[in-house]
């Protein structure tokens, strides 16, 4: 007598070796792109970004006046730049510049970037409207509000009961103030577009349960969206820093560093030393001095936020 063995069938659910092994090699073919695709831009970004740099910190190290060949110093240039008492009050003034900047164009941002996502009337056409300051160049943009700050012939020369006697280039704190002013006008239409982004993104069903429980709109607000855009907050702050440490068409062009050197910041003096004293060895010094603040601050902000340790629903893929 002959008996017949039958094998069950695979419960539901479950996956044999060969088709996960199928499995697997298409996930492999369609998930995260392998590194070869990465290698025009990290070539482009080396030959572009890093050689220069690396030149620059060679740089920093010799004396050179742009004729002939440079001349190893070793430190020399870096112990005339930190004991330059400019130099240490272009740091203060670059600080200052960049804390103003960081301080009235987030809130500002955030509040237009949110005002933007919804459906209020006309919103697309004022929208456009706000954004022309994106399609101007910085030098486009300060060559514009210095004729229109003149002190000559304009408007401050025609609301003197309001400017006083109307040179706002005169004195260092009105002088400050045009600098934010003018980077607000500029810069701020861009970092609301990434709010607008982001806001937009935030699902809707957070805020139709928050309805259901009794909150406003000031309570969705404050408890949902700003808690969204976190990821957002972090990100335009990392660029508004490092657009604040390397302002320099806005000075050059508005105030040239004074009253005096009342505003001469940083990459202004940077400028000052490589192009109009010929000293480009110091003019190198500045410029790693302002990499290594960028970069130092940036590293506080991701690391203070919790930015490293935040996750992209996408990851894994």
């Amino acid at each position: 007598m002959t008996t017949e063995t039958t094998s069950a069938p695979p419960a539901a659910g479950s996956r044999t070796p060969a088709r996960r092994r199928s499995e697997g090699s298409y996930t492999a073919h369609v998930g995260r792109p392998g590194f070869a695709w990465a290698v025009p831009a990290t070539l482009f970004f080396l030959i572009f970004a890093i050689a220069p740099l690396v030149m620059v910190a060679v740089l920093s190290f010799m004396s050179w006046n742009g004729l002939g060949s440079p001349r190893f110093v070793g430190m020399d240039n870096w112990s005339r730049v930190l004991d330059d008492p400019v130099m240490i009050k272009s740091i203060w003034l670059t600080l200052l510049v960049t804390v103003l900047g960081v301080a009235i164009q987030t809130p500002l941002s955030i509040l237009l970037g949110v005002w933007a996502a919804g459906q209020q009337r006309n919103r697309a056409v004022l929208s456009v409207i706000y954004f022309i300051p994106l399609l101007l160049s910085s030098t486009a943009v300060s060559v514009l509000w210095r004729a229109l700050l003149d002190p000559n012939f304009g408007i401050p020369a025609q609301a003197t009961w309001l400017f006083g006697d109307g040179n706002l280039f005169g004195k260092q704190a009105s002088a400050i103030g045009v600098l934010a002013f003018v980077s607000t006008w500029q810069f701020t239409p861009f970092h609301t577009l990434i709010y607008q982004g982001a806001a937009r993104a935030i699902p809707q069903v957070l805020y139709q349960a928050a309805e259901i429980d009794g909150a406003g709109r000031y309570r969705q607000f404050f408890h949902i969206t700003l808690p969204q855009l976190r990821n957002s907050v972090v990100t335009s702050m990392i660029l508004m820093i490092v657009g604040g440490l390397t302002t320099f068409e806005t000075v050059l062009i508005l105030t040239q560093g004074g009253p005096g050197t009342d505003t001469t910041i940083s990459a202004y003096y940077m400028y000052q030393k490589a192009f109009k004293s010929f000293d480009f060895g110091a003019g190198a010094a500045i410029a790693l001095v302002l990499v290594v603040a960028a970069t130092i601050i940036s590293l506080i902000v991701v690391r203070v936020s919790g930015y490293d340790k935040m996750r992209s629903s996408m990851e894994g893929l």
